[in-house]
């Protein structure tokens, strides 16, 4: 029933395992603050609790904007105990909330991210791979002008000897690809219009066509390769499957956990909050 509340808590573990960049060397000081350490244990939970928020921040410059956020955070944490903060009624309770929020990630590395791996992925990928339908494409050369005139001139031309990827930057109105010779890149059937789709796949490589017409004008085509799309590399695909794989194993972690605990909602309006969004969870369509 509650399937909902479980997906979004296990989004949000995901989220935070994933912020996280590869650990840094142990122990090493980076900086001192008042005569105190500041190490890159320090940093690499600085940049747990950041996450997503260092985004926008250029790799080169984060190490400086987690140390001055270090900095920061002892300077008032000090400035606050000073002040005699340090009896504020709600320290308590706050202390409690970062304690398992700390026992939480240690959870987290330990029984769900340490049990998805890059061999899982590995597996994942070459089975998607094996899986795959040969997509058929081609790569293409045009030239578009807008009269039949014109077009049979640059046959003519090409017939002479004339370079085709000259001709496509001085003559084509289609100045995207003519400013790149003529050259489309690959496409499988469906992404071109017809007679431009037709006229390529009756080519062989290296063939040049007559003249085709269709809704933009008059093409002049040279057919460069054919080829069976190739997988993407799975160093590309990597991240996606791992992330993946950790929301699948923090659902069921989370869930068998949320099984085996006594959940009651007293609050009403907190209860049917939380049956809606599991009932409208229910009713989209799986993933």
């Amino acid at each position: 029933m509650f399937h909902a509340v479980i997906k979004r808590a296990a989004l949000i573990a995901v989220a935070g395992a994933l912020s996280v960049t590869p650990a840094i060397a142990a122990g090493k000081v980076l900086a001192k603050l008042n005569g105190a350490d500041i190490t890159e244990d320090d940093v690499k939970l600085a940049q747990s609790e950041l996450g997503p928020n260092l985004g926008n921040v250029p790799p080169e410059q984060r190490m400086s904007v987690l140390v001055e956020y270090l900095m920061e955070n002892r300077l008032m944490s000090a400035a606050a105990d000073k002040e005699g903060f340090g009896s504020d009624p709600t320290l308590a309770a706050r202390a409690e909330y970062y304690k398992a929020r700390a026992l939480k990630d240690i959870y987290f590395e330990k029984k769900i991210a340490g049990g998805v791996s890059d061999t899982d992925a590995k597996a994942i990928y070459d089975k998607q791979v094996a899986s795959m339908k040969p997509v058929e494409e081609v790569r293409a050369s045009h030239i578009l002008v807008e009269k039949k005139e014109e077009a049979d001139d640059i046959e003519a031309k090409l017939k002479a000897g004339g370079d085709f990827a000259a001709l496509a930057k001085e003559k084509s109105k289609d100045t995207g690809s003519g400013a790149n010779g003529g050259d489309l890149g690959y496409f499988a059937k469906g992404q071109m219009v017809k007679p431009f789709e037709d006229a390529a796949w009756a080519m062989k490589a290296g063939e040049v066509s007559a003249p085709v017409q269709s809704q933009f004008g008059w093409h002049v085509i040279k057919l460069i390769d054919k080829r069976n799309r190739p997988a993407p590399p799975f160093e590309g695909v990597k991240d996606r499957i791992l992330s993946g794989l950790l929301q699948q194993k923090a659902e069921e972690v989370i869930g068998g956990l949320r099984k085996d605990a006594k959940i009651e909602y007293v609050d009403e309006a907190l209860k049917k909050a939380v049956e809606a969004a599991a009932q409208q969870q229910q009713q989209q369509p799986a993933q």
